[in-house]
């Protein structure tokens, strides 16, 4: 006889079914730590197993936190998983050496060691999704915690019934099917079915900042709104639905405003800026995201920093965590680690002599000098993309040396009447503040007659009564 479901297992069906979490012949493997909320959603599960037609496989990882209790947790899940018949993967990592390593606070490495554990088991039993025990009150100390951190609208959102997440270099699937039930409704579950979760006195402790949230802030909070709880995972679903909007237009639109390569984003600057400021956060969230391959340490005011920096001038550099950088260009905005990035020109080194005629190589360089008649120079307006010129052999002689800019440069660009400053010409050439110092500098008897890539001298071009002509052309090796 097939036993009447419990209020909670309802629940919990209704919910899964919803939301899609599980589709039948998929094997879901547990998190089970031993406390209520974890054994309510094994038994739970095990109840719904052969009306979802799934199979499921239990983890259990001890922390190597709280000495003998740990230990005992761990033979309280093997008890479980003995009774139920399920298989179960059961280890232990030691947490504290990876906060020590890593210099993480102890709930943030508890988090990533257990996660990976789950990743890694996942991958070897095969299992589809992993099911964690989190509920609708560990959804409410999420919003809270993210309202406290700054977090933007993506924050308030909370806790996902489903999320893509990558631990250990490998890609695993998330699901909280016990969402829409209570940490109380797990405890009276557990009571009424006559299960003995183990407590976890750790939970006790006010050190870690949700255990503060959970036991002052939301008591304190439900003096003024006794549906706190409610108000706050009404916020999270009305969240969730923006954000799912804004996401789906922004990568809508992300091909034609950005341009992504190996280790940079590119984003156009005109048409970036014609974006609503929700859409240009978001393009923003996903270009971070998928350079760091996550927006872990990411914050609204990194994001806020970024937009209110839009119409600053160029040179304009903020920097991001993990040497992550956002460059303003002229017409551009740049991502990438590092503002010279992108830079198409190797670092210059020291200044070099030019061997004239010949060849010199330096630096990422390989220059050749040509000296020919003008009659047998052929088209000096050839274009090698700014990289060759020709100049008036008289005026530049063979004394030339090429260098990187210095403080106090002046320069005659060619069809200017009169000298402007280095500084001022590169900026006026929209040549981005990260390159100029890699811009190679040709000098002749301490005159700049090239700034390579960009223009020469006025002083140094040929004329009509030019009889001698260099040609100069710079090559990457």
């Amino acid at each position: 006889m097939t036993r009447v479901q419990d209020s909670a297992e309802q629940k919990v069906l209704a919910f899964i079914r919803a939301k899609n979490l599980i589709a039948r012949g998929e094997k879901v493997l547990v998190a089970v730590s031993g406390g209520p909320d974890s054994v309510c959603l094994l038994y739970i599960l095990d109840t719904l197993r052969k009306e979802l037609g799934i199979k499921l496989h239990i983890a259990h990882l001890d922390h190597q936190l709280r000495g003998a209790a740990s230990a005992a947790d761990a033979r309280y899940v093997a008890g479980l998983a003995r009774r139920l018949k399920i298989p179960a993967t059961i280890d232990s990592k030691d947490v504290p050496a990876y906060r020590a390593q890593h210099r993480l606070t102890l709930e943030e490495a508890a988090r990533e060691v257990r996660y990976g554990f789950l990743a890694e088991v996942a991958a070897q039993t095969g299992a589809d999704k992993v099911a964690v025990g989190h509920t609708a009150d560990d959804h409410a100390e999420t919003v809270l915690m993210h309202i406290l951190r700054g977090s933007g609208t993506k924050g308030l959102r909370g806790l996902l019934p489903v999320s893509e997440r990558q631990f250990s270099g490998k890609s695993v699937t998330i699901i909280r099917p016990l969402l829409e039930i209570s940490r109380e409704d797990t405890v009276a579950y557990c009571r009424r079915h006559r299960l003995q979760p183990r407590t976890d006195a750790s939970n006790l402790s006010l050190e870690p900042r949700r255990n503060r949230v959970r036991r002052k802030l939301l008591p304190e909070l439900q003096k003024y709104n006794p549906k706190i709880k409610e108000a706050l995972a009404r916020l999270a679903r009305t969240s969730a639905d923006d954000m799912d909007f804004i996401e789906t237009e922004a990568s809508r639109i992300q091909d034609k405003v950005t341009k992504s390569g190996p280790n940079h984003v590119i984003l156009d600057k005109k048409s970036f800026l014609a974006l609503h400021p929700a859409l240009q956060r978001q393009l923003l969230r996903s270009s971070i995201e998928s350079l760091l391959g996550s927006l872990k340490d990411i914050e609204a005011d990194h994001i806020e920093n970024i937009v209110a920096a839009l119409d600053k001038p160029a040179g304009r550099v903020i920097g991001l965590p993990f040497g992550l950088s956002f460059t303003i260009e002229y017409d551009r905005y740049v991502l990438a680690s590092g503002a010279a990035a992108l830079c198409p020109l190797p670092p210059l080194e020291n200044e070099v002599t030019l061997k004239v005629p010949g060849e010199t190589v330096f630096s990422g360089w390989r220059v050749t000098a040509t000296i020919t008649s003008a009659n047998e120079a052929g088209d000096i307006n050839e274009d090698n993309g700014g990289f060759s010129a020709w100049f008036d052999f008289a005026h530049v002689g063979k004394q030339l040396t090429v260098r990187r800019r210095l403080p106090g440069d002046r320069f005659q660009p060619l069809g200017l009447a009169r000298p402007k400053k280095l500084n001022v010409f590169m900026i006026d050439a929209r040549i981005p503040r990260a390159w100029r110092r890699f811009v190679p500098i040709v000098c002749s008897d301490g005159d700049i007659f090239w700034v390579v890539g960009y223009r020469i001298s006025e002083l140094a071009r040929v004329r009509p009564a030019t009889a001698k002509v260099l040609r100069l052309e710079f090559q990457r090796v």
